[in-house]
């Protein structure tokens, strides 16, 4: 489902600035969208306007707490979910931090936190700060060039150079440069705001100290962000009208930075791409929530937060409800099937159950994630048989119901002759005969008896074999050879009857057996057709990681760094041999 709150709330709360918190209504909220997200984090110095423009990208004049005054208004991360306004299979949510910087924190620790929690959550990070790209503003950023200290992706030690693959997971960049007076220009020709910033992004050549210290933060940001784009804004308003800002009509606000912010906000709404975790694996809402509280649990524990150890937390909680999901699923189809009991062959149920299997598949398969040997599919086919042989019984069950109702309906003249003795008399047997030929041609004339109706006839039939031995004695017509012949007859047809029930529980089984094959294949069918689906996403994955890693290796090739560019080229092979490799999955179900 989507969502649409009417203001943010707090989605890690910042206690005393140095214990970080979720907040269990922002969880709650998260948990409930089961909608891919897009979330949109903006970090930066307290007081240079991050909240202005998460306001816009809400469609809101309001809700953000705009700081007027040289305190930080936000503390810890806030959280503003709202429909998104092009893709309305999407949820945009919006993560607006606490300023970084602030003096009243006294711990610059509590601020890399921040600033990593917002670059684990979003899937587009917004950088916001006051005049130009320069040194200084490049140092406010210093934040990205720890980040291999302050998260990791595999919990494994023996991983090689893990930094290689943050490019694939981690999000898009976009600098926002506020109250920029400068004239957009370089040799004195003029560039645009994204060459602006790839200029500012360019590394200085050279070995020395000074020149790596100069290098870092432009490396890690070109390295670690998979995309760049920059916006540059003028002042909105004079110093006045600052402090009043979410009151102003736009009107009363510079037409420049009025056109700038449209700009952005069409840029950030149609370019920012939905959570994606390694793999293509789209990000809910549900995850998201399940991935915040495993990060921040592990920042709080002192530990690093890890990216695959989250990434299995949150499998095993969605791969469980998958299972839960499914099995509803099948019990809900099923369900509608019940007032059709009994099915008139055993064959009829297994059609229905096939059908409502394969939608339950269907739906674990729309959810699950990272499976790993099948485990929790391999739990969902016992799951599924275990159920339908629940109302298998049902059906067989509804089948006895109806039998023995119909005949207790058609024998209950034959019964009260019973009761009255009236078969007890000379010729007694013959009127009896006749009776009971009449109950069962009725009884086999009968449609919907259901998958017991031998069965059933057998029992009923077995149940008055002494009364009728009793009534064969009693008939005085019937000579001795007369009342062997019908005894006889009786057990011939008994016999009859047993076979017939045999064949028809032989029959079943076979059948049975062969739903059990056909139920592995589906089983496998749809589990390949998600693999390949999987693998298609993999290979468009590292596509766009190679597309990347390519613009890196030009940068790096113009600032002369040559092992760096090696080691870009041993990554983009690496990648290309990844999706040359024939699909490797096992089916071991």
């Amino acid at each position: 489902m989507t969502m649409s709150m009417p203001e943010p709330v707090c989605l890690i709360e910042n206690v005393d600035g140095n214990t970080l918190v979720v907040n269990k209504e922002a969880e709650k909220i998260l948990l409930e969208i089961s909608q891919p997200v897009v979330v949109i984090a903006v970090v930066g110095k307290y007081r240079t306007g991050k909240s202005y423009l998460m306001n816009k990208l809400a469609g809101r004049r309001s809700g953000f707490a705009l700081g007027s005054s040289i305190q930080s208004k936000t503390k810890g991360i806030w959280m503003w979910c709202v429909p998104h306004p092009k893709n309305p299979e999407q949820t945009l949510i919006l993560l607006d931090t606490e300023g970084l910087g602030d003096v009243e924190k006294g711990d610059c620790k509590n601020d890399a936190w921040i600033f990593s929690l917002a670059v684990l959550l979003s899937s587009a990070f917004v950088f916001n700060s006051l005049g130009t790209i320069d040194q200084q503003s490049m140092e406010q950023l210093h934040y990205v060039s720890e980040l291999t200290k302050l998260i990791k992706l595999k919990s494994s030690s023996e991983q090689k150079d893990e930094a290689a693959e943050y490019k694939r997971i981690f999000p898009s960049f976009t600098w926002c440069v506020r109250d920029f007076c400068l004239i957009l220009e370089k040799d004195g020709k003029p560039i645009t705001e994204d060459e602006y910033l790839m200029s500012s992004l360019e590394l200085k050549k050279g070995t020395g100290k000074k020149t790596q210290d100069y290098n870092l933060p432009r490396e890690c940001i070109l390295h670690y962000f998979h995309s760049h784009k920059c916006f540059v804004f003028d002042r909105p308003a004079s110093k006045k009208n600052l402090q009043i800002l979410e009151k102003l009509e736009e009107s009363e606000l510079e037409e420049e930075f009025v056109e700038q912010v449209a700009k952005f906000y069409r840029y950030m709404i149609r370019k920012s791409p939905v959570k994606t975790l390694d793999g293509g694996i789209e990000v809910t809402g549900r995850m998201l929530a399940v991935l915040t509280t495993s990060y921040v649990q592990a920042i709080q524990s002192g530990s690093v937060p890890c990216m695959e150890n989250a990434v299995l937390a949150m499998a095993e909680i969605e791969n469980t409800g998958a299972l839960q999901d499914a099995l509803t699923k099948y019990r809900c189809e099923m369900d509608k099937h019940v007032v059709k009991f009994p099915t008139e062959t055993q064959q009829e149920f297994l059609t229905v159950h096939q059908d409502c299997e394969k939608d339950a598949i269907q739906v674990f398969m729309g959810r699950s994630l990272n499976d790993k040997d099948q485990k929790y599919q391999k739990k969902l086919k016992e799951l599924l048989d275990n159920t339908m042989n629940e109302y298998s019984t049902k059906n067989e069950m509804a089948s006895r119901d109806f039998c023995r109702k119909l005949l207790r309906e058609l024998s209950a003249t034959m019964e009260s002759n019973i009761l009255e003795g009236k078969y007890s008399v000379p010729g007694g047997h013959k009127l009896y005969l006749m009776e009971k030929l009449n109950v069962m041609e009725g009884y086999n004339r009968r449609p919907g008896k259901g998958i017991k109706a031998l069965e059933v006839m057998q029992q009923y039939v077995c149940e008055k074999k002494d009364i009728e031995a009793a009534i064969i004695q009693a008939d005085e017509t019937l000579t001795e050879r007369e009342r062997q012949l019908a005894e006889e007859r009786a057990q011939v047809e008994n016999a009859e009857r047993e076979k017939k029930i045999m064949e028809e529980n032989n029959k079943n089984l076979q059948q049975r057996m062969e739903d059990q094959e056909r139920s592995f294949e589906q089983h496998k069918q749809m589990l390949m057709e998600k693999m390949e689906q999987e693998r298609k996403m993999m290979i468009e994955q590292n596509e766009l990681v190679i597309a990347r890693k390519l613009k890196e290796q030009e940068t790096m090739m113009n600032a002369g760094y040559k092992d760096k560019v090696d080691a870009l080229q041993q990554q983009i092979n690496s990648l290309r041999q990844e999706n040359s490799q024939p699909s490797g999955g096992c089916i071991i179900l």
